[in-house]
């Protein structure tokens, strides 16, 4: 057996990528404007962030920064290229002045110079609702940030400011939802430590089934493992109905559920049900933020996809991404009920209330109703 490692596949021009629609907008829009440098009052707001390449960034800072030559001369002499290319030169070292007069054969027409610049605008407007869309998936994924709700909110208001400020410069047009399929939501982490608090929330709302009423910001949706948030709805199916709620009666309603199986016997929901320890209130609100840092996860997911895809216009993108908000704001609305937050949009002014887990409380020592209505 030879010990001679396989060569490495040769790398050829088939291999580089295809450069995207928005690549020849930006060579026909920097066209125009070397073809015809008053052009560039005809289109309209764009600045040098709105281009992809760091050297049309710095051609078109050229471009608008300088002041355009008499037409009679501009026919005649080259002044206008040579300026441009001496002031974009140093902010982007490889221009050249051939790629200059590639540009100027690029524009198919000077006059189109506003259509050119609206696919540039369009093209940014998708990029920038992608990086916010990645900022919130970062967010509500990465588990050494200090306070991931916080900030997973944070980015959610930035993303909803930026369809503001971008909505205006789209106006709608018919069809206007995106045509991308949403990505399914992600998996939920089902580890040993989410699988205890939120057994320790039923057994504790068992234990002190009068804090059920004032958490109705958790519902059974919210809870990772599918069978916990039934047995939760068992728990405040009894509650709303004004019916005892213990062990027994827990366990009679799980049955009129059909949760029963072979895999959960009786025994199993009723060792389940007796461990109490802290407050309802507590694992509730560890609960609800799972449920609120996933919804965010698949908010961005969803906006991330209409983003990436070309077909979608800046105006579908930004309303399939309203409704993705929209989703995520529901969720939002109840983890700020269940923490005293304040419920207007915006960045929090106020520090987040102190936890509420506290040291473990028995049947002995529940809260008193006056301590709970005081919450």
């Amino acid at each position: 057996m030879s010990n001679n490692p396989l060569p490495e596949p040769d790398f050829g021009l088939d291999d580089i990528p295809a450069n995207p629609p928005v690549h020849y907008a930006e060579q026909a829009l920097l066209g125009a404007l070397l073809l015809d440098p008053h052009r560039i009052k005809t289109i309209g707001p764009l600045g040098p962030e709105h281009f992809v390449s760091a050297g049309h960034r710095a051609l078109f800072a050229a471009l608008a920064s300088l002041t355009p030559p008499a037409p009679a001369l501009h026919a005649r002499e080259p002044v206008w290229i040579t300026s441009v290319l001496g002031h974009a030169r140093p902010h982007a070292r490889g221009l050249t002045p051939a790629y200059l007069h590639t540009l100027a054969g690029s524009c198919p027409d000077p006059a189109h110079a506003p259509a050119y610049a609206r696919m540039v605008r369009a093209d940014h407007a998708r990029r920038t609702i992608r990086v916010h869309a990645e900022l919130l998936i970062q967010a509500a994924t990465d588990p050494s940030l200090p306070d991931p709700a916080t900030l997973a909110l944070r980015r959610a208001d930035a993303l909803a400011s930026n369809f503001d400020d971008l909505a205006a410069s789209f106006p709608s047009h018919p069809g206007p939802l995106p045509r991308t399929p949403p990505p399914p939501p992600p998996s939920r982490d089902a580890g040993p430590d989410v699988a205890s608090e939120e057994q320790l929330l039923l057994s504790t709302a068992v234990a002190h089934p009068a804090s059920l009423p004032s958490m109705r910001w958790l519902r059974p949706e919210d809870f990772t493992i599918p069978l916990h948030g039934a047995l939760y709805r068992c728990l405040t199916t009894l509650a709303n109905r004004g019916e005892p709620v213990d062990e027994v009666t827990v366990l009679w309603e799980a049955q009129q559920h059909g949760l029963l199986t072979a895999s959960f016997a009786p025994q199993d929901a009723l060792k389940l049900l007796a461990t109490a320890a802290g407050s309802p209130e507590h694992w509730g609100e560890q609960i609800l933020r799972r449920s609120l840092l996933h919804h965010a996860h698949t908010t961005g997911l969803h906006i991330q996809a209409y983003a990436q895809d070309p077909a979608n216009s800046p105006h579908q993108v930004i309303t399939g991404s309203r409704r993705a908000l929209a989703d995520l704001t529901a969720v939002r609305v109840r983890w700020q009920h269940a923490t005293g937050q304040p419920t207007a949009a915006g960045p929090r002014t106020r520090p987040a209330p102190a936890s509420r887990a506290g040291p473990p409380t028995t049947r002995a020592n529940a809260p008193t109703a006056s301590t709970r209505s005081s919450r």
